[in-house]
């Protein structure tokens, strides 16, 4: 233990770190070396070097490439984390050396990223054009690590209970429930009164089948007495959706607020239908205990501003 202590306060040094996590991004000794700008003897020196300080074997290698052992997961989150930190310190004293604004790093679902995203740094951009806003689309199973290991300083989109932590605070934004949406010039779109039974024998963008609202999808059939459609594409892209809603005749299941986008651009149109899927709020989550950067509390609070000027009474029950 004294050995690992000593080691990590004092001994190991960023680059050390910097290797840990590129054999865990790799798991090649040869592409981290190029990676790295440096050879493959240099990358192996350094990794027995660790290895040495800590006395702890990190990696397993083979003809096959690298995997970490169980010290190496650990020393490897450890780094990730540092890392991160180093980063966001070195952005903020870069920022007020050069009279900037700062940076800061949002994940977010794709469904927030059109309208509630985008309206909140655009309100951030008139008080502080300098300011500048990383964006991550993706997932809770995806994002929230990257949150954890502070690689990202917040994350907006559904807060889904099941994702729910001690380590995590939840701020509810606002309600947006799901609507569905056709191309406009598939013949349902101009069809007075389209019923559930009319969406049956087209193609359906549809989540992938891990994620809980493709249940609630194809069981809103079911309450129709109907199966659900078979001609499926499966994405969590709002690009790849709205492909295959135009080039396929398809429909999809997206959040009311997106759905009106995308009808305000033409690319789609809501159709008339009772939607009764349960969908978790929108909202914020951030690492409790976290310390938020200037321009990080700076687009949250555009972030609610933004959700009063564009959903006003929905966001009512959940600010």
């Amino acid at each position: 233990m004294a050995q690992i202590d000593r080691a990590l306060r004092s001994n190991i040094k960023l680059r050390h770190l910097q290797l840990v996590v590129a054999l865990d991004e790799f798991r090649h000794l040869g592409r981290t070396a190029d990676f790295l700008s440096v050879s493959q003897p240099a990358v192996s020196k350094m990794l027995a070097e660790v290895e040495s300080m800590l006395g702890l074997q990190l990696f397993n290698r083979s003809t096959r490439g690298t995997e970490p052992t169980e010290a190496g997961v650990s020393l490897i989150r450890f780094a990730r984390s540092v890392l991160a930190q180093y980063e966001r310190t070195r952005d903020e004293i870069a920022a007020v050396a050069s009279g900037a604004a700062g940076r800061t790093r949002v994940g977010s679902m794709s469904g927030t990223v059109p309208v509630l995203l985008a309206r909140g740094i655009e309100l951030l951009k008139q008080h502080s054009a300098q300011a500048t806003v990383l964006v991550e689309e993706g997932d809770l199973t995806h994002l929230l690590p990257k949150l954890r290991l502070s690689e990202l300083d917040f994350f907006v989109g559904r807060l889904e209970p099941g994702y729910a932590a001690p380590d995590l605070l939840t701020h509810p934004l606002h309600c947006d429930p799901m609507v569905v949406i056709i191309g406009r010039d598939n013949p349902l779109a101009a069809k007075a009164g389209p019923t559930w039974s009319d969406l049956v024998d087209l193609p359906c963008v549809v989540p992938p089948p891990w994620a809980s609202l493709r249940v609630r999808i194809e069981q809103e059939f079911y309450r129709y007495g109907l199966a659900p459609p078979a001609d499926l594409i499966e994405t969590s892209s709002y690009f790849v959706m709205a492909t295959f809603v135009n080039r396929r005749g398809a429909t999809a299941f997206v959040a009311r607020s997106v759905g009106q986008y995308f009808e305000r651009e033409g690319w789609c149109k809501i159709l008339p239908l009772d939607v009764a899927v349960e969908v978790a709020p929108v909202g914020l989550i951030t690492l409790r205990g976290q310390r938020l950067t200037t321009t990080t509390g700076q687009l949250i609070t555009c972030l609610r501003q933004a959700v009063g000027e564009l959903f006003g009474d929905q966001a009512g029950g959940v600010r």
